[in-house]
């Protein structure tokens, strides 16, 4: 795949967020399958996408293990795979929502999609390396590098990386398949790292290292950027990394403004993810939160995939704006805030907002 056509060239039917580097979201108003077909699927870069040779191609695993090894791409190809859902959303996705206005690319609400992906468990490999006993994390290091937009700007050219935690490891997959078809340049070709989960970032793409580590990473990707403020028990704020996506719900249709009939019946659409190990329950509201209904499941939970659903409207003769809001809530009875939480900054949007509509 060549990466010198325009985003609006190779990708046809994704929204432009940003052009240098490629930056573009779903169209989430079309959510109609579980699974978001490969040209759709969104796609965050920090920067240009690295092409990488299939043949000369080797993944090297190494660090706090016993025995450190190198692998090619045919021989991944070779091992035994496992094919498994997974959600990923970008962590800044939302940040349109945001009041007053964020800097950062203005993710509305495509910057997540769903995906079947083929690939190595991370614990095959982890296994064959063998892992020291004071192993706490798992770095992983990616072929792309550049220089970060958002201050503090680290000196000199930044590679992209990422680390886990070992408690992790059993739900990661290394991924050379998506949706069936060999990964995209643009998603990583030709491994890309997939956790279920966490949010997008976490999912490093153009693996090139698997470095086990004895004390937690603190690299630029993991603190500067995809961090979040928390306090100690002295109240001192501390930078931690993200993680876990939230739990969060959103309504794909109908669309901001929208006209609709009065007295007719519309079918509310959308889907819901994050929160551990599944969402378990749905609500929609019409009127502005003053009252919820549940929603019908289109889909059976599956950790780290996201449930579509939907709700059949009667709309009311009473011409007029609507404003409809949805919630999500776990098995552990985490629902949807009705704030964004500031000490996550311009990422983690995961409050419920409202979808105003016309009804005439």
């Amino acid at each position: 795949m060549s990466t010198s056509m325009a985003p609006s060239e190779q990708h046809v039917g994704l929204i432009i967020r940003e052009r240098e580097p490629v930056n573009l979201e779903y169209p989430f108003d079309q959510l109609d399958t579980f699974l978001t077909p490969n040209d759709l699927f969104y796609i965050r870069s920090h920067f240009k996408a690295p092409v990488l040779d299939r043949h000369e191609y080797k993944l090297t695993i190494g660090g706090a293990v016993g025995k450190p090894f190198t692998i090619s791409y045919e021989e991944l190809l070779a091992m035994p795979s496992v094919t498994r859902p997974a959600t990923l959303e970008c962590a800044g996705n939302g940040r349109i929502f945001l009041v007053p206005q964020v800097k950062g690319a203005q993710w509305q609400l495509g910057g997540i999609s769903t995906a079947e992906w083929t690939g190595v468990p991370l614990s095959a490999l982890l296994e064959r390396a063998g892992l020291d006993a004071n192993a706490c994390e798992v770095l992983f290091e990616a072929a792309d590098k550049g220089t970060p937009k958002e201050e503090p700007v680290p000196p000199g050219e930044t590679p992209y990386a990422r680390s886990i935690s070992v408690e992790k490891i059993a739900d990661v997959v290394i991924a050379y398949a998506m949706n069936g078809e060999e990964i995209p340049v643009d998603h990583g070709f030709p491994l890309r790292v997939v956790v279920p989960g966490h949010y997008g970032m976490a999912s490093v793409k153009w693996l090139t290292n698997i470095r086990v580590l004895t004390e937690p990473y603190k690299g630029y990707w993991q603190t500067s950027d995809y961090g979040y403020w928390a306090y100690d028990e002295n109240r001192n704020p501390m930078r931690l990394a993200l993680g876990q996506m939230q739990v969060k719900s959103a309504i794909a249709r109908p669309r901001t403004r929208e006209f609709i009939p009065a007295g007719s019946t519309y079918n509310v659409y959308g889907a819901a993810w994050g929160g551990e190990p599944y969402i378990e329950t749905v609500e929609l509201s019409t009127d502005d939160g003053k009252t919820w209904r549940p929603v019908r499941f289109l889909d059976e939970p599956q950790y780290g995939a996201w449930r579509r659903w939907e709700f059949e409207w009667a709309v009311p003769a009473d011409k007029g704006t609507y404003v409809l809001k949805s919630r999500a809530t776990d098995p552990k009875g985490t629902t949807q805030p009705e704030q964004h939480d500031k000490m996550n900054g311009t990422y983690v949007i995961h409050h419920t907002f409202g979808i105003e509509v016309v009804v005439r």
